[in-house]
């Protein structure tokens, strides 16, 4: 190999590096809005939001399960990128697990517009009279169309009557969802729309369990 043939090979290595690392960076940073490299930590919070106050029932309620069906319930965010394709963001993830980051704000939404005296950890002194289960089935951010983000949340909860600490009959059994615009296609925007769900399904739980005298 003569001078020249070295180093026409040489430019063509240097640009088919270039190439392949413009796209890993496109790759890792896909349709999201961040800083590169940046790993983000973050966590539920409602305390900002407003919650309407609920009159005060005469029930105990304890949160029996509180879960999250897979692949949502671990510590990185999920996005949704096709009908059938989502990704897990490995620059962004829950504080703890996302059921745990969860226990805090849902109480004390149950606790202030639930129509509850109190709401009790399982083995608290005050024995519950009431229990509730909390399964989440959908916790992504929508990203399939540009332009058009959405945070996803839907749950089912189902309340039962309690005697001793034990559950009994079901009283109280509903499907809720939200698809909540984000205002931007990043991370804090996708918490911030969860925060925003989680308020407004709780404020129509609520509303239901008033309805059916369930307080």
């Amino acid at each position: 190999m003569n001078q020249i043939e070295y180093n026409q090979g040489a430019k063509t290595m240097v640009r088919i590096c270039g190439i392949m690392l413009l796209g890993l960076t496109f790759a890792l940073g896909g349709c999201l809005s961040r800083a590169p490299m940046k790993k983000e930590t973050l966590a539920f919070s409602v305390s900002a939001m407003t919650t309407k106050k609920g009159a005060t029932g005469t029930h105990v309620l304890s949160i029996k399960t509180l879960q999250i069906d897979p692949p949502y319930n671990g510590r990185s965010l999920i996005y949704r990128t096709g009908e059938f394709s989502y990704e897990r963001d490995a620059y962004a993830e829950f504080l703890g697990t996302p059921a745990d980051g969860l226990v805090a704000p849902i109480t004390q939404m149950l606790r202030d517009d639930g129509g509850f005296s109190a709401v009790v950890k399982t083995g608290s002194a005050a024995k519950p009279d009431t229990m509730v289960e909390i399964n989440i089935n959908q916790l992504y951010g929508d990203i399939r169309r540009p332009g058009s983000p959405e945070a996803v949340l839907a749950m089912q909860v189902i309340f039962m009557n309690a005697t001793n600490g034990l559950p009994g009959k079901v009283i109280f059994q509903q499907n809720y969802s939200r698809r909540v615009p984000m205002k931007s296609a990043t991370p804090a925007a996708l918490m911030e729309g969860w925060n925003q769900a989680l308020v407004e399904i709780f404020a129509d739980m609520a509303s239901d369990l008033r309805s059916r005298e369930i307080e």
